[in-house]
């Protein structure tokens, strides 16, 4: 998990506050791509280098100087080697958001229409709020001292605050508004944006904030079906539908479907289309 590996590693400068997490993470990877999953939002400010976060459904680059918000779930890393990656990363557990906007009361000013957050990652547009956070977290991962743990509760509040009456990032406050108005996540988004992972179940629970037992039960009652039942069905269509649209090998689409085995996805499309991946892909190229 992307924040535990960030946490327990030595070489990341971080500051962990009661379940918030502050790092300057430099990129260890020498993979081309891997697959990372985390139970908390983060916001990302890059440094140096460039990195591509990628999804089922879309994909995001950051270059030096740009902010994202990238919700709980699992995303593909894609490394560019050109230069050394650095960032700032927030990890940000949706108790403290509740806390500060429980904090700050109810009237908070109406966001314009259309705000509402849409998609796993939001591309930030720097503002005060922001910019002030930002350099005030670099001139602490620059110093010898680690800045007293009250100190940054503060600051990642005034930033929280700025965020969620912010009138250029109206994406994100929405998102944190919603954030703060739910006892758990959505497993709708959670497991649209991850089901392509192969990740245990307990991963999936873990990212929607449940324990294995009541994940399994609101997924029954929202799906009508078991996790393990709709990932591989899922995992199935995404992989017919690459095959049939475009030019990727057949080992390339089963990784990229959350398979690990040749065989054995070899056997579930077969059982479920009656005709083996080649004979999808031999059809594409035609």
């Amino acid at each position: 998990m992307l924040l535990e590996a960030i946490r327990d590693n030595p070489a990341f400068k971080r500051f962990a506050v009661e379940g918030v997490l502050f790092a300057q993470y430099t990129c260890p990877l020498k993979e081309r791509a891997i697959g990372v999953w985390t139970h908390s939002d983060h916001l990302i400010h890059v440094v140096s280098g460039r990195k591509t976060w990628r999804g089922p459904r879309k994909s995001w680059t950051a270059e030096p100087g740009q902010t994202f918000f990238f919700r709980k779930g699992a995303y593909w890393l894609e490394q560019d080697f050109a230069e050394d990656f650095c960032a700032l990363v927030f990890f940000i557990p949706d108790a403290f958001v509740r806390e500060t906007l429980r904090e700050l009361g109810s009237g908070l000013p109406p966001l314009p229409q259309n705000s509402a957050a849409v998609g796993p990652a939001i591309a930030l547009r720097e503002d005060t709020a922001l910019a002030g956070f930002l350099q005030s977290m670099a001139v602490y991962f620059a110093g010898d001292d680690e800045p007293p743990a009250a100190l940054l509760r503060l600051k990642l509040r005034e930033l929280i605050a700025g965020l969620v009456t912010s009138r250029i990032n109206c994406e994100l406050a929405a998102c944190l508004r919603a954030t703060a108005g739910q006892s758990a996540p959505s497993i709708g988004a959670i497991m649209e944006q991850s089901y392509c992972h192969d990740l245990p179940l307990e991963a999936f629970a873990r990212m929607c904030h449940r324990s294995l037992s009541t994940f399994k039960r609101d997924f029954q009652r929202a799906y009508g079906t078991s996790p393990g039942r709709w990932l591989a069905a899922r995992r199935l269509e995404r992989a017919q539908r690459l095959l049939q649209s475009t030019a990727l090998a057949v080992t390339e689409v089963m990784i990229e479907c959350g398979f690990e085995d040749p065989s054995h996805f070899g056997k579930a499309y077969r059982r479920r289309y009656d005709r083996a991946p080649s004979n999808d892909r031999s059809a594409a190229t035609m």
